[in-house]
């Protein structure tokens, strides 16, 4: 273990304010209290911290009394990505659903109860909402997270959101500046590349984050993306001219600047962890995001001491680390003053309760229902076709319409099949497609097939699994709850735009005719 500090001197001090580190179990650790007695200002919640509203309320009181003004921040997007309901899927649709649907008033609705139930819970800080123009269909980990493919729907989607949320006394972190919409590789594994012209980035990429900054979003996160036409040289997380030139300067942000999470492998196997937070810090970022992998107390001090070392070396000014450390206490202080609007503990604890009102009336508005199949009246057999999940996201949650099926529709039954489409993968030949299909068949019987997927488009062996399925039962119905990119087939086509468990349910309606 590192003792490079010894004493909680101003310079330790404002190095443990900029961290955003995450921690193991559903109570804080003792090595996190002390180091929040240090200096420690923020902490980063993820589903392995959450069990119920009123453990989470508990565990941040907990924080709370060692730091009153501690920043408490979490990865909540609601839709596929939730950690506050990591363990039954969450109660309202993602991004996607509300942009399909595109009442700006409906998502400031959605972000406000989201927000409610966050600061019920003593959160503070959501990195959310997903600024990103989803322009490549094929995007392997934004997708449903994103409001949309066009600019101004984004935007505008964007600017409810942060008033929505913000208005319930969390701050929101606008992601992921200046734009992961037009990638085709996940920063989480790789360095992604954009290359399209400085007109292009101004008129898709920023636009929605100018509605943001307009909207007065608290705080911005970084992309580890490369971008040439901004800076040929250094990931955005990274990038003097992206984060102080850009976003400071021409955007004119105040706020704070948070990092995507420093382990991921675009910065942590290009710079290491340690020297990308520093060149993060000198580049304009105000607080390191950290502990989504490593979540112990080694990876806190390893950052402090880095950060600490480079002041005294000269490598990152010290005043440059000190504005860094007062805008993380500015927010924390803004959010303390805020969160009047659900004190942790005072709200019905309905935060992972099923059937949120506005949820699950947001997911009904966002189905599209495409052909001329009857509604079922026997239980079905529902096959889920489920890709590997993107690390965002998670495998941790359930998601499909097997569950919600089986309430409207009792006996239904239900199967998960998986495939690749890399060369060992299960469709490699259409004769593979066809015995997984008939896999399905098997099971199903003489039952009718409810045939789930996400994002088919993206997946080959999905889709042709599903096309051998469809040629031998043309009456199959087929839920789409990915990207709506792919030709609607099936005797009955139904869109949910997300897989949130409310969009499931809103899905089993449509099938069945029938309300829980």
């Amino acid at each position: 273990m590192s003792t490079l500090a010894n004493t909680t001197d101003t310079l330790t001090r404002d190095a443990l304010a900029v961290l955003q580190p995450g921690f193991t179990g559903t109570t804080p650790p003792d090595w996190l209290l002390r180091r929040i007695g240090e200096g420690l200002a923020s902490v980063g919640l993820f589903g392995r911290n959450v069990d119920s509203p009123e453990q989470l309320a508990a565990l941040t009181a907990r924080l709370r009394a060692e730091r009153d003004d501690i920043l408490v921040a979490i990865d909540e997007e609601s839709g596929d990505v939730t950690r506050l309901e990591v363990k039954d899927g969450s109660s309202f649709p993602g991004n996607y659903a509300l942009g399909a649907i595109d009442d700006t008033d409906l998502t400031r609705e959605v972000a406000h109860e989201l927000g409610r139930r966050l600061a019920a819970c003593g959160v503070t800080l959501n990195w959310a909402p997903s600024a990103d123009v989803n322009s490549d269909p094929a995007n392997p980990v934004i997708g449903v997270r994103s409001f949309g493919a066009g600019p101004d729907l984004v935007a505008r989607h964007t600017a409810a959101y942060v008033e929505g949320l913000q208005s319930a006394g969390v701050a929101a972190c606008t992601k992921h500046f200046p734009g992961h919409g037009d990638t085709s590789v996940d920063s989480h594994l790789l360095m992604p590349r954009i290359d399209v012209d400085l007109d292009t980035v101004h008129a898709r990429e920023l636009l929605p984050f100018r509605a943001a900054i307009a909207a007065g979003s608290k705080s911005v996160m970084s992309a580890h993306i490369l971008l040439p036409a901004l800076d040929p040289d250094h990931p955005a997380t990274l990038s003097p001219r992206i984060l102080t030139g850009l976003l400071r300067g021409e955007l004119g942000f105040d706020g704070l600047i948070v990092t995507d999470g420093m382990e991921m492998r675009a910065i942590a196997s290009t710079y290491g962890i340690e020297r990308g937070s520093v060149l993060a810090l000198a580049a304009g970022a105000d607080a390191i995001c950290v502990g989504g992998g490593l979540a112990d107390e080694e990876i806190v001090l390893r950052l402090r001491d880095a950060l600490v070392t480079a002041v005294r070396t000269g490598e990152l000014p010290e005043e440059r680390l000190a504005d860094a450390a007062a805008r993380v206490r500015a927010l924390a202080d803004w959010t303390r003053h805020g969160r009047g609007a659900a004190e942790p503990g005072a709200a019905s604890q309905e935060g992972t309760a099923p059937g949120s009102a506005i949820g699950l009336l947001a997911a009904r508005r966002a189905v599209r229902v495409t052909g001329r199949g009857r509604p079922l009246t026997e239980a079905p057999y529902v096959a889920t076709f489920s890709p590997e999940a993107n690390i965002a996201v998670g495998d941790e949650t359930p998601w499909g319409v097997g569950a919600a099926l089986a309430r409207l529709l009792p006996g239904t039954e239900t199967g998960a099949y998986g495939g690749s489409d890399g060369p060992d993968g299960v469709n490699g030949t259409h004769g593979a497609a066809a015995e997984l299909a008939g896999r399905v068949l098997e099971a199903a019987g003489g039952r009718t097939v409810v045939a789930v997927v996400r994002d088919s488009h993206r997946h080959a062996w999905m889709s042709d699994a599903l096309d051998a399925l469809l040629a031998a039962r043309p009456g199959t119905v087929v839920v789409e709850m990915g990207v709506n990119e792919a030709e609607p087939r099936g005797a009955l086509h139904i869109a949910t735009h997300g897989a949130a468990r409310v969009c499931g349910q809103a899905a089993a309606e449509a099938i069945t005719g029938r309300r829980d």
